[in-house]
């Protein structure tokens, strides 16, 4: 018997092996195996099975298998088969996605020792110091301590304890170390909703989704603070009662403490967390829990969906309108999203794509009659959505007579009004850092990143410039200009760090935390912050993205958005849409108990219809505008799209290798559009220059893409690729989130 067998690189090669006999019984399809390459043992997956080897060469033996069970089911290999193939990726790496290759069923967690002294009548003489004294202490003591305990006995208590069990004086116990994971937990209670009819509408339809065993596509559009949260944990209650399984995909890991608290709450130790801020281990030992059966619910980030739940029966994919469910790098550069509405028609599953602001493919999907719709129109428990002021920072800089103030006069009334009847605020400011900008004021010269196109960050915390793509960090601030000496350098533009020094100097009373990237190391002081602000110990919560959605926080009734004009005027089809959804998004996590809220936009842009319509929030409003300007320009949702980007450290050897692709693409088919080829928005990244080409293909003359697909694949397979020198990469991206 000889199997084919696919490894995590980027080839499209696979490479046959012999099984051995002791080894046949095991090996199917889609198990991952442990094999010879060159003078390496590496992990691959058999993609093929064969009685006989067309392979005349020498033919190498598989060593040993990576599981001890069976990991992929039938579904999750087509699953595997169909990420290869839609998003141009080895069938290697798209395993690799599926499977990460640092975890196996085979993982034991680390063991912990227990030890008891037992009643013995007489004691041998023959006892060592060493040994009387930690029997002697262990007498003293009831029931079982741990071995580590008596390091202040002995310098070996393990070894101590171990000859006094053989001397039969002491019992001792090893038990497996099982991560805690409710630290990334909220400490909620389970408490009895009562839905609303609206709700009840939304969850039977639901119910009876599930209960016909067939795929069907839900998009749940319910305004911030509706209670679709409720609406999950009853409908994951149903899938339970029915035997399936659940998956809940969220685009932040600051969101998870929350949800995944309001779940455990409902459901116990049947829920598993999965994402990025989990240790090695606390991730070995979940994925392995997951394999064998022990978890109903898997809530965690994008990657969570290739969790190998048995009989997935609902898929849950919250806040879908987001960006962080597209896998930038490496390939598969998947859309989370995408493959969950995949997963579920192999599963026949219920996929729900919930949200407050849909993404425009969603949206325009619902209008087609693509997915059933569920509309939830009102605020839970009779909140009233917040009243929504807007501040023209320009005006109000003429009124004042003061330029670059970061907080209105208003904002400040507003903070100083909830302070005072502890109230919480949240304020949104998506950039972090202290200034964004470093420049010269005689010759504007601007510090700018080494191996980026990109200028520094100042960061107070540490006082340093970072670059915030590749993190390159310069730990000296200069005191000149490196272009002309002159001494006149300014820190120009605004961060949450500056904010937050604005907040601590104004109000000193208050307690003040900032939560983004730089602030939070690990999920589990992620976890303690936002429990903290849960429990009303925090008084302002400042933040970037992660605290502009989903969140849910009674207690918070003003949320205010420092500039609401932030990416809007980058050059990218989404930049407006993306706007729109974060000050709607930011706005509703105000007002959502029994107290009115209040939301404060600052913009210098107030006649922009984006920022109008998002100070309405009138979600319809701006999205047949959007639509109508995707239309007129054939962006998605409109079209389907291909990014082919070619990266290299020699720009002008980058455009010899851009040109030869486009050289390629001569009469396109009815329908096709190419743009470029063109330098990118950020055209050096991490020391490559970056030129893209993009395919567009009109949704009206194909259907499902696959005249777009068909297109590009044809002249990949012209030998292009083979044309780009070693040193270059060649990137393809299917359905690009953004062309910056």
């Amino acid at each position: 018997m000889f199997a084919e067998v696919s490894f995590p690189i980027s080839s499209y090669q696979t490479f046959s092996y012999k099984v051995p006999d002791h080894l046949a019984p095991k090996i199917i399809v889609g198990i991952r195996v442990i094999v010879p390459l060159g003078n390496r043992k590496v992990k691959g997956i058999i993609v093929g099975i064969n009685k006989v080897s067309s392979f005349k060469g020498k033919i190498r033996t598989i060593y040993d298998l990576v599981d001890d069970q069976q990991v992929l089911n039938d579904n999750l290999w087509s699953l595997i088969k169909w990420l290869s193939k839609y998003y141009n990726s080895p069938l290697g790496l798209a395993a690799k996605a599926v499977l990460p290759s640092n975890l196996s069923t085979k993982y034991k967690p680390k063991v912990e020792f227990l030890v008891e002294a037992l009643p013995v009548k007489e004691i041998n003489n023959s006892l060592g110091s060493a040994q009387k004294t930690v029997y002697s202490h262990l007498k003293s003591l009831e029931g079982r301590v741990h071995v580590k305990s008596l390091s202040s006995l002995c310098s070996n208590p393990k070894d101590i304890c171990k000859k006094l069990a053989e001397k039969g004086l002491v019992s001792l116990l090893d038990r497996p170390i099982i991560p805690d994971l409710s630290e990334f937990a909220f400490k909620s209670k389970n408490k009895e909703i009562i839905l609303t009819s609206a709700q009840n509408v939304a969850l039977e339809k639901m119910v009876s989704s599930m209960d016909k065993d067939k795929f069907n596509s839900i998009l749940l559009h319910g305004v911030t603070g509706s209670g679709k949260t409720e609406i999950y944990i009853e409908a994951a209650r149903h899938a339970i009662k029915i035997n399936k399984t659940v998956i809940m995909l969220l685009p932040e890991i600051s969101l998870t403490p929350q949800i995944a608290g309001r779940f455990r709450s409902a459901f116990g130790d049947d829920v598993a967390l999965w994402h990025s801020k989990l240790s090695q281990g606390a991730r070995a030992w979940t994925w392995k829990q997951i394999c064998g059966g022990k978890f109903k619910v898997v809530i965690g980030a994008r990657s969570a969906i290739f969790s190998p739940l048995k009989n997935v029966g609902l898929i849950v994919v919250d806040e879908e309108q987001e960006s962080s469910y597209k896998q930038e790098s490496p390939n598969p550069r998947y859309h989370a999203r995408d493959v969950a509405l995949m997963r579920g028609k192999l599963d026949n599953a219920s996929v729900i794509l919930a949200s407050a602001t849909p993404s425009m493919e969603s949206y325009y999907n619902h209008l087609n009659g693509k997915y059933e719709y569920i509309h939830l129109k009102e605020r839970f428990g009779g909140a009233k959505y917040p009243k929504v002021h807007v501040v023209d920072m320009i005006k109000e800089s003429e009124e004042t007579e003061l330029y670059g103030n970061i907080f209105s006069r208003l904002l400040l009334e507003k903070i100083e009004d909830r302070l005072s009847k502890k109230e919480q605020v949240i304020l949104f400011h998506n950039r972090r850092g202290f200034a964004p900008i470093l420049r010269c004021e005689d010759c504007g010269e601007i510090s700018m990143c080494p191996h980026c196109n990109i200028a520094l960050t100042y960061h107070s915390s540490g006082k340093y410039l970072q670059c915030h793509f590749c993190n390159h960090t310069k730990k000296t601030i200069p005191s000149k200009c490196d272009s002309c000496q002159s001494f006149k350098i300014k820190l120009s533009g605004t961060g949450t760090q500056k904010v937050e020094d604005e907040l601590l100097n104004k109000f000193p009373e208050a307690v003040i935390k900032r939560l983004d990237a730089d602030s939070v190391r690990s999920g589990i002081n992620l976890t303690r912050i936002l429990q903290q602000f849960y429990d009303n110990k925090i008084d302002i919560l400042l933040g970037t993205q992660m605290i502009a959605k989903g969140l849910d926080f009674a207690n918070a009734t003003l949320v205010g958005i420092i500039n609401g004009d932030t990416g809007l005027f980058l050059p990218d089809f989404r930049s407006s849409e993306k706007v729109f959804q974060l000050i709607y998004q930011a706005a509703g996590r105000s007002g959502r108990g029994e107290i009115p809220g209040e939301v404060i936009i600052q913009t210098y842009s107030p006649e922009n219809p984006v920022i109008k319509c998002a100070t309405e929030l009138n979600v319809e409003k701006y999205y047949n505008i959007c639509l109508e300007e995707r239309k007129a320009l054939l962006y998605p949702p409109f079209s389907w799209m291909v990014k082919l980007e070619i990266r290299g450290k020699n720009i002008s050897e980058v455009e010899k290798s851009i040109n030869k692709i486009k050289d390629r693409m001569t009469y396109p088919p009815k329908g096709i559009s190419i743009l470029g080829p063109a330098l990118c928005y950020r055209e050096k990244l991490r020391d490559y220059y970056r030129m893209q080409l993009i395919l567009k293909s009109n949704k009206e003359l194909d259907i499902n893409g696959s005249k777009l697909h068909k297109y590009y694949k044809s002249i990949m397979s012209k030998g292009v690729s083979n044309e780009i020198p070693s040193k270059q990469r060649l990137i393809i991206d299917i359905n690009p989130v953004s062309l910056l």
